[in-house]
């Protein structure tokens, strides 16, 4: 795992600030799945029975949304 500083001053792209301000740094969390989904049917229907993983093992990059406390903006940033 990646230590990164939980806040960090970096640069506010929005019109009211345009400035160097300190922004919380947060880890993306991934949404609950939906279990009826045609995907996840079709991927649990691949799974069942013998034979063990038979599609890629997907790993996502991580993502740090850099949230600036004067006016809410979200700035992307991937590492």
């Amino acid at each position: 795992m990646v230590n990164v500083p939980k806040t960090k001053k970096t640069y506010c792209k929005n019109k009211a600030c345009k400035k160097h301000t300190l922004h919380k740094v947060t880890q993306y969390k991934k949404g609950k799945d939906r279990l009826s989904a045609q995907g996840k049917r079709r991927y649990d229907r691949k799974q069942s029975g013998y034979g063990g993983q038979t599609k890629p093992v997907f790993h996502k990059k991580v993502f740090w949304p850099f949230l600036c406390p004067e006016n809410g903006i979200i700035l992307i940033f991937y590492r």
